[in-house]
């Protein structure tokens, strides 16, 4: 595993230089902001990305006004307490994508934002007091308390939030592999450690959050 410059310079190499390549990374929120987001837009965020997995985000995003809606804006405690009767509204609902398992996913993840939010204050309460240097054990979580986000989704999810993710896209998994961290999609405990331990060495070298680095370890694959 090369230090971090190195992962650098080859992205700078494909995508116009040090600068330009700078300019391309995302900032994660401080704490305090993530603090300061409503339950509601949490729940909103990871619905969309729930619904965006495996379809076109395009349909997603143009839909997204008629899913708000459908949702009750959102509200994860009305959310959390839908009947059969909602699901059946939802599943004839053509403001949205008709899902039912994604719909039904959405009612639990209503659920898990209102068991976060009563554990920790609010939502954003729990995800600023968690940790980026244990985004695999965030993961496991999601995994097991939450509902169709313990893989790409929830890293979206997070990403799109402003919490400092890595998303382990196509491209990340080849740099990784590139650079003997994992020798494929990393889909067991053991391999995700060895992900977590490889963003905060490089994040120890170069300054930068795991999100930045993430983006910098895709661009340097082409």
């Amino acid at each position: 595993m090369r230090d971090f410059q190195a992962i650098f310079d080859l992205a700078a190499q494909h995508h116009g230089g040090a600068a330009a390549v700078e300019a391309k990374l995302p900032a994660p929120k401080t704490p305090a902001e993530l603090r300061a987001d409503p339950d509601d837009r949490w729940l909103s965020r990871m619905t969309q990305a729930v619904f965006q997995s495996g379809f076109s985000w395009k349909v997603i995003e143009a839909k997204w006004p008629g899913f708000e809606a459908a949702f009750d804006g959102f509200d994860p405690r009305r959310v959390a307490m839908y009947s059969d009767d909602d699901i059946a509204r939802l599943l004839g609902d053509a403001r949205i994508v008709r899902n039912g398992i994604k719909i039904a996913a959405t009612v639990k993840n209503a659920q898990f934002v209102c068991d976060m939010a009563d554990e920790h204050g609010s939502f954003g309460g729990f995800l600023a007091g968690w940790p980026p240097a244990d985004q695999a054990g965030l993961m496991e979580l999601f995994k097991t308390r939450a509902s169709h986000l313990s893989g790409s989704a929830g890293q979206y999810f997070l990403r799109f939030s402003g919490w400092d993710a890595f998303i382990l896209s196509k491209d990340v998994v080849k740099a990784l592999a590139r650079e003997g961290v994992i020798d494929g999609p990393p889909g067991s405990k053991k391999a995700m450690a060895a992900v977590q331990t490889a963003f905060a060495r490089w994040s120890k070298q170069s300054g930068h959050p795991q999100a930045a680095i993430s983006r910098i370890l895709a661009m340097s694959v082409g």
